[in-house]
């Protein structure tokens, strides 16, 4: 009897995330687990537009900072899905706190670096047996053009992203031998909640393409490298970001 496959996308509640949930179980066919930390109302939202479009989808609460919940959750649903097995991870989950560093407060920084770091250690770390036993996976890390060139007034957003852009080259020679692939996106200005308060009239310019980019283009290109069709990419970090960083 074969296991019930699932991809789980960490922040999937919204923007990036909820596009990328959509898309892998409409394109894909995986169930979804969304992860959220504290807005239930968005992944309702989010697990609603997937049953509506014929996919399945469950709910997955907790911090990625904090390695504690991930594991108690993680394993629980192990423990409760003995028949399915978790073939995708999406490590989408971060945060910015943009200012100059000058001016930066320790927690500015810390808070960062551990939501994109720890999350990424946290969630990968304690499914990674899985796919090694599985003797297949793949794992998605969405970085930024940030992680790439570096954005002033976001170092520790940069920093994190660019950390998570060594941390995928690494793990993919680590564990290609099991047929698990690890790559990373990195999109430019994106319309999503994060960049709503950006002006997109003066930004836009800064781009080739003259326009944000939208959530389903990134989740388009999440949902081919967590496909067979992406089986001879890995340690890769792909740009998508209007030809602003070529």
């Amino acid at each position: 009897m074969s296991k019930q496959k699932y991809a789980l996308i960490t922040g999937g509640s919204r923007g990036i995330g909820r596009e990328t949930a959509i898309k892998i179980a409409q394109e894909l066919g995986y169930s979804i687990l969304i992860n959220f930390q504290s807005n239930q109302q968005a992944a309702e939202e989010t697990q609603k537009i997937i049953q509506e479009k014929g996919g399945q989808a469950e709910l997955l609460q907790f911090d990625v900072n904090n390695s504690e919940e991930v594991n108690t959750q993680l394993n629980n649903w192990k423990e409760s899905h003995s028949d399915a097995i978790i073939e995708v991870i999406v490590n989408n989950a971060g945060i910015t706190r943009d200012g100059l560093m000058m001016w930066m407060e320790d927690e500015d920084w810390n808070k960062v670096l551990n939501t994109t770091l720890n999350g990424f250690y946290n969630v990968t770390r304690n499914l990674i047996q899985d796919l090694l036993k599985n003797r297949y996976g793949r794992i998605i890390n969405v970085a930024s053009v940030s992680g790439m060139k570096g954005t002033p007034g976001q170092v520790n957003y940069s920093a994190a992203k660019a950390g998570l852009i060594g941390a995928t080259k690494a793990l993919a020679q680590e564990i290609a031998k099991r047929n698990i692939t690890v790559n990373a996106v990195a999109p430019g200005f994106i319309e999503t909640d994060m960049t709503i308060d950006l002006d997109q009239s003066q930004l836009k310019n800064l781009v080739p393409l003259n326009r944000f980019g939208k959530a389903e283009e990134v989740a388009d290109l999440i949902c081919f490298l967590a496909s067979r069709k992406a089986s001879y990419i890995t340690g890769e970090t792909i740009n998508i970001n209007g030809g602003i960083y070529a």
